[in-house]
């Protein structure tokens, strides 16, 4: 998924942390919500103004995340 679109970053908005779609929903919200055990029904019921799109793209924008942490590591 191309997570270019919906994820948001602006440095005045929640620190410059990354946003969905210029919301002040940072992806590591998303992130621990899903991490606690709710489901992607459970956050949208929740959150109405998400999609499953968002939710998509913060978990892509994650596992991109973490491939560059790993790269940056093993350099």
């Amino acid at each position: 998924m191309d997570y270019k679109d919906i994820i948001t970053i602006e440095p005045g908005k929640r620190n410059g942390k990354p946003c969905i779609r210029g919301m002040r929903i940072t992806v590591y919200d998303v992130l621990g919500y899903l991490a606690s055990g709710m489901s992607t029904e459970e956050v949208l019921d929740d959150f109405p103004e998400l999609t499953k799109e968002d939710i998509l793209a913060c978990l892509s924008y994650a596992s991109d995340a973490e491939k560059h942490t790993r790269l940056l590591k093993i350099a």
